[in-house]
């Protein structure tokens, strides 16, 4: 089994947020739901996985584990008032639980926080994403038909086609009451 360790972000982690947003989704800027925010600039969680192997001998690390240690995995939150939206959630791992340990790192500190609703907009070509959200408890709210018309003006990046060779159309919202 990897182990590896879930954090809140800090502020020495916003530029490597801003390169890996950069890489991953073409932008810092996210676009939901008409608005944007910059994700970079947002909290939220990040995966690492230790520097060292997680059975090696002591005394053998050079005692700059954080420094070396590598990002796996980040998930960003837009706060309201009673609600937060999670905004990004990428795992540079498959089928090792890095996403869901994100997730689960989100709504422990947001009953914590009082938060009553976390929800989230994926696109109707997501199909990977909409299977793992419902899978977590997450419910389909509400189709934004044609939403991504007026995100593309915002951020002119979305492409026209995405996943699966499916149109990117339509924004879908999940929720999940906590």
């Amino acid at each position: 089994m990897t182990e590896y360790n879930i954090r809140p972000l800090e502020r020495s982690d916003r530029e490597w947020v801003a390169h890996f947003l950069d890489e991953r989704w073409g932008t810092t800027q996210i676009v939901s739901r008409g608005k944007s925010v910059y994700g970079h600039l947002l909290p939220g969680f990040m995966a690492e996985r230790p520097a060292n192997a997680p059975d090696a001998d002591e005394g053998e690390g050079e005692g700059d584990e954080a420094a070396s240690a590598e990002n796996i995995g980040l998930v960003t939150v837009h706060i309201g008032d009673k609600e937060c939206e999670i905004t990004t959630l990428n795992s540079l791992t498959e089928s090792e639980g890095v996403g869901s340990a994100l997730v689960e790192a989100v709504e422990n500190w947001a009953r914590e926080a009082g938060i009553e609703r976390l929800w989230l907009v994926t696109t109707n070509d997501n199909l990977a994403a909409l299977k793992f959200w419902q899978r977590r408890g997450y419910e389909l709210v509400m189709v934004h038909r044609n939403a991504i018309a007026e995100a593309r003006r915002i951020k002119p990046q979305i492409p026209i086609t995405g996943l699966n060779g499916i149109t990117i159309r339509d924004e879908i919202e999940l929720e999940k009451k906590i």
